[in-house]
């Protein structure tokens, strides 16, 4: 399962792990921002050979069978650095899932809940 080879958690001084900045409530249906960055405390390298190559934004509303894609966001090394933001609208509760693709050290998983309130 591709699940087993996704990380969590950083392991070296650089950072991997994607970081969603969302409000933690929304209004069901209203529009609001998204914003996602690998090295927001620490920069990830952006060289040609060790750099992020994308940022896929997913969406898991509560009860729902399956998962939403919202995006994917390819990236261009020393041109780009690993950061989006996305207007978005949930109608439930719901997890945001980034995935981020290190060209050295694979993929990097980070999440957060979101309140749907209305």
């Amino acid at each position: 399962m591709i699940g087993d080879y996704i990380k969590s958690a950083d392991f070296k001084a650089e950072k991997h792990v994607p970081v969603i900045e969302a409000p933690e409530k929304v209004k069901k249906g209203e529009w609001f921002e998204v914003e996602v960055c690998v090295g927001k405390e620490i920069p990830h390298p952006n060289l040609v050979e060790h750099h992020i190559a994308w940022i896929e934004l997913y969406a898991m509303p509560e009860g729902a069978p399956y998962i939403l894609r919202i995006g994917r966001y390819e990236f261009s090394p020393t041109l780009e650095e690993p950061y989006i933001k996305a207007k978005i609208k949930l109608e439930s509760n719901a997890k945001l899932i980034a995935l981020s693709y290190c060209n050295i050290h694979g993929l990097w998983e980070g999440s957060k809940d979101i309140i749907v309130e209305g």
